[in-house]
Formats: structure tokens, sequence, C-alpha cells
């Protein structure tokens, strides 16, 4: 499994539960293009309708290579999901609040998968604590190595 993107931001701003592996619906280059990396998960969501899930608001940089079709790049995109996994993803966000926000894009077999997962939104106190306990291990890690 080869990691091409991280959505950090996600995991800053919310709490991400349940993971699920979903293939993307893409066009032409844009293939190409995530393969070289030209792939940005910031800013994007999923959204779920009819049974159905779309990747909004993901950017493909458009390929340079490619002939004169290109598709947009802030297009929505098809989730390709199995029905169970949608229907389990649609009772989260309607009974506890949870939306769906996207994880990584990475290749796993060939083929070019998205991670998404459950969110609930951090408050500025959880961020916060959050920091904090990153920074106290750090600094317990530092004096570790320094006593060795």
């Amino acid at each position: 499994m080869k990691i091409i993107t991280n959505n950090k931001k996600a995991f800053h701003n919310f709490f991400i539960s349940d993971l699920f592996e979903a293939g993307i619906a893409l066009e032409g280059s844009e293939v190409k293009s995530i393969r070289g990396g030209g792939v940005s998960l910031n800013e994007s969501f999923v959204v779920l309708k009819n049974g159905e899930a779309f990747l909004k608001n993901a950017y493909i940089k458009p390929y340079d290579k490619a002939n004169s079709f290109q598709p947009d790049s802030h297009r929505t995109r098809k989730l390709l999901l199995h029905k169970d996994e949608i229907l389990k993803l649609e009772r989260k966000v309607k009974e506890k609040g949870f939306s769906v926000m996207p994880t990584k894009v990475y290749l796993s077999g060939g083929k070019i998968k998205i991670e998404i997962g459950l969110a609930k939104g951090k408050k500025l106190y959880d961020k916060r604590e959050v920091l904090k306990n990153e920074s106290i291990k750090r600094d317990i890690e530092r004096a570790r190595r320094n006593l060795k």
C-alpha cells in the first residue's frame, strides 16, 4: 500500500472513528495525475444521497501531458462502496450527528482507493487537550533519550 496523500486537517478538526475503504470513479487522466501526487483532500467531504456516496470538493490537478479533454479539477466524484456500508454510514450520520470525511488516498493492488471515516467535530478545548498530550509525550521521549 502506497499512501499518496493524507488529510491532516480532518484529524486535527474531527474525532475520526470508523474507517472504510472505497474506490473512486475517475475519468481519463485523473488516474495519472493522482499517481503523480496531484491530489488534495483539504476542504473535501462526503455526501450520502439516494443510496450513493459522493466525494465533493476534492482537488485533482489537471494532468499536464493529457489531450484536450480535462475533467473539472473540483468535480463531484462517485465513491464505490457496498450497499451495507452506505446504509451503515447513513444511519450513523442521521442518528448521532456524525459527518463523513476522507482521510487518505492510496494505491492498493494497482488501484486508487480512498479511506473515509465517520467524523465528529472537535471543540477548541479538545484540540488544546490533544496538543498538550502530544507535547507531554514528546518531552517524555526526549528525556528518555537523554538518559541513555
